[in-house]
Formats: C-alpha cells, sequence, structure tokens
C-alpha cells in the first residue's frame, strides 16, 4: 500500500480541502493516509493524523519554527509521497526529494500575485518579497514531482514549463455538506444577503455594506476580518447598522445561515489574483449548493458562466449604487432570483462538485505512481428536476437584467 503524507503548517485542524476533501478521498482510494497538522494526533475516517501541538503566534516565527516542527513530524511518518500545502513548507520539499520522497505541493493561491498586496508590508517590500519569492517557488517546482493548482487561467496552465506534472484540482463543495442538505421550505428573512469567508476591502466587503445600507437590505457577515484594524474600520461606517456580523461560522452554521437568507455576495474586487482564473471563489459554489442567486464581479470568466446558466447578476465590485440596485432588483422580481437559484444547483450538481475533483486528484497520483488505484468515488448524480415547473431550457432563455441594473 502507498503512503502519503499531507503538511500543514498553517492551517486549522481537520481543514475542509486538506482533511475533509482530499485526504478522505485518497484513503477511501486505498492509499495509507497521513495528515500532518496542528494540534494532537488521532484516527478519523481512515486517516491517520499526526499533531504537532499549536502553531507560533506570529508569522516570522510560524515560518521558521512551526514548518520545521511539521516537517520532523512528518519525517516520522515515513511516507512514500509528501503533499505539502504551504509555501513555507517548500524548503522541506527539497529536503524530502533528497531522502528520495516523491514530492507535491498543493498551491492553493498565487502566492507569488498575492504576496504583492500584503497589507502588513509596505508597498516596496511587498514587490521585493513577491519576486524573491516567485524566483525561489521556480527553483524548487523544477525539482519536486508535481504541482496542484484549483484552476487554468484563460484555459492554460499558469505553471507552464515550471513544473514536472501538473493537476488541476478545484476547490468545490462536496455534494453531502450543503447541496442534499437544501431544503426550500425553510422561510427566507425578507431583504437579507450574505458574505461568509475571510473579510477584507479587497474582497468587497466595504462595498457590500454600503450598497446593503441603500437598498434597505441586512448583510449578514460570517468569518473572520482580516485584521483587528479592518474590522475596526468597518465597524465605523455609518452604514454599518445595517449588518449583522455572525463571527466564524462552524460547518452547520454555514448551511443554516445560507438557507434563510436570499442572496449570496461575492464582488470580489480586481486586485492581485482575483477574478484572474476560469473558477469561482469557493464561497460561490456553496451559496449555489443552497439555491441562492449570487452577485459576484463582472470579470470574464464569470460573465461567460453566468451567459451559460443565469445564476446571478455580475457587477462593476467597486461601483456601489450598482450592487445595490442588483440587490434591489433580486428582492423584487423573486420569481427570477428563484430561477438564478435553481440554476446554479444545477450547476454543482453537474460541473462543479468534490466528486469530479477528486476523480481528478487519483488520476494525478496515478500518474505520479504508476499505479491504477480503484476509483471510489460516486459518480456524479444526473440532474434533478427543478422544484418549480420551469426547465433549463427556460432559464438559458432568461434575459438577464439590463446593465444599468448591474
Amino acid at each position: 500500500m502507498i503512503k502519503v503524507c499531507h503538511i500543514t503548517s498553517v492551517h486549522p485542524a481537520e481543514d475542509v480541502r486538506i482533511f475533509q476533501k482530499e485526504c478522505v478521498s485518497l484513503a477511501k482510494a486505498g492509499y495509507d493516509v497521513t495528515l500532518v497538522q496542528q494540534g494532537e494526533s488521532y484516527e478519523k475516517n481512515g486517516v491517520h493524523i499526526l499533531g504537532f501541538g499549536a502553531i507560533a503566534s506570529n508569522r516570522l516565527q510560524r515560518m521558521l519554527f512551526t514548518s520545521r516542527k511539521a516537517y520532523r513530524k512528518a519525517l516520522a511518518a515515513d511516507a512514500d509521497i509528501y503533499h505539502l500545502h504551504d509555501p513555507e513548507l517548500l524548503p522541506y520539499g527539497l529536503k524530502l526529494k533528497r531522502r528520495g520522497k516523491t514530492v507535491i505541493f498543493d498551491s492553493h493561491e498565487m502566492y507569488r500575485t498575492m504576496l504583492k498586496y500584503k497589507p502588513y508590508l509596505p508597498k516596496w517590500a511587498c514587490r521585493l518579497v513577491a519576486g524573491c519569492y516567485g524566483v525561489y517557488e521556480d527553483y524548487i517546482l523544477r525539482r519536486i514531482d508535481g504541482l496542484v493548482f484549483p484552476s487554468l487561467q484563460n484555459g492554460k496552465n499558469p505553471f507552464e514549463g515550471k513544473c514536472r506534472r501538473f493537476a488541476v484540482v478545484n476547490n468545490v463543495p462536496r455534494l453531502e455538506e450543503i447541496y442534499d442538505q437544501y431544503d426550500e421550505t425553510v422561510p427566507k428573512q425578507e431583504r437579507s444577503a450574505v458574505y461568509i469567508g475571510v473579510m477584507t476591502y479587497n474582497r468587497g466587503i466595504t462595498h457590500f455594506i454600503r450598497a446593503a445600507a441603500q437598498s434597505n437590505c441586512t448583510a449578514y457577515l460570517g468569518g473572520d476580518f482580516s485584521t483587528a484594524a479592518y474590522q475596526t474600520e468597518v465597524e465605523s461606517l455609518p452604514e454599518f447598522s445595517c449588518a449583522a456580523y455572525l463571527g466564524r461560522l462552524s460547518r452547520p452554521q454555514v448551511l443554516e445561515t445560507l438557507q434563510r437568507v436570499q442572496v449570496g455576495m461575492a464582488n470580489i474586487l480586481n486586485v492581485a489574483q482575483y477574478n484572474q482564473y476560469d473558477n469561482l471563489a469557493t464561497k460561490v459554489y456553496e451559496y449555489m449548493s443552497a439555491g441562492l442567486p449570487v452577485i459576484l464581479t463582472d470579470a470574464p470568466y464569470n460573465r461567460k458562466l453566468m451567459e451559460e446558466a443565469p445564476f446571478g447578476i455580475c457587477v462593476d465590485p467597486e461601483n456601489v449604487a450598482e450592487i445595490a440596485a442588483a440587490l434591489q432588483y433580486l428582492f423584487s422580481h423573486p420569481e427570477e432570483a428563484h430561477r438564478m437559484g435553481a440554476a446554479g444547483r444545477q450547476l454543482i450538481r453537474e460541473r462543479f462538485n468534490w466528486d469530479i475533483e477528486a476523480n481528478n486528484l487519483l488520476r494525478f497520483y496515478e500518474e505520479i505512481t504508476g499505479l491504477e488505484v480503484t476509483n471510489v468515488c460516486k459518480q456524479t448524480k444526473q440532474p434533478v428536476p427543478f422544484s418549480n415547473s420551469s426547465e433549463l431550457s427556460a432559464i438559458e432563455k432568461q434575459v438577464p437584467p439590463p446593465r444599468e441594473l448591474r
């Protein structure tokens, strides 16, 4: 049996993408899977979890000491394949290669781009750090065995020529988590919208709150603020009286919240890697799973997908009046909002779910190991009828709101 060890020095225990999706899927496929993460050691869902204790309290200590603790714990697993989930683990990827191990880097984001926009560094330092990181990442990628990334960019591999093997594994929802638990009989709160995730200015939180106030909407906010300073800034907005801050939500609380609001928000600003790749933010897939119409950024990939099956409205993410008009449109056209939500659920069922992406991951492992592993992931289910009498063809013919509403 092939032994696999996933390592994260940053992500929370039982991270949804790392543990619940990737590790559990590999274990079901017949791999002997270990996960090195913060906290204690235990067994769960067929995965051996090795805890290295608490993570360091600041970024520098985390990069220097926590990553080393994670690496030393991972050595004890003596795995055949090591799957790294954080950029600070890249130096240990080379150490593992020298020990004859197969090494994969799972790049959750385009780090060389995101580093240019870190709020805790001056701009000149951001450019310097991003440039140095990009050179170092290229050096590592040429020497390890494979790279996993969430999407293509305009249909092309954004790491072309920089790594031996490349796989797209999108961070889409598991059908059983939100999609299968959808209940349209749950009453909705009138004139309500939600954002779930880490909250930053670049993710459109300030604009969302101002637009919610203009449209007489309750803005639910679920997740952590990126910094205490930004939280203070947001809570000081005159429009914040329309907001309801829920704090960090458990997975059951996410489902409960999505069931009772009317609209999902993802007006992410066109900064750094945002809106540059051929996928949606994970939160958008979750909104779609719950049958919510989505307000999202007017970007090429989003617009193309919306033309295929209109599941929401694209907006200029920095135009508060346009966002407010989109909210107002959805509140005043409930039947169309329901059709949009049904179109989103259809896309989740047919294209954007973990059953599909798990098979992509397994094929990648088969390519690296040269061994064929039984596909234990269930096949994508056949599309189910929409809860109203409209057919998909009717949805596709639905004319989106005029641009002035967006």
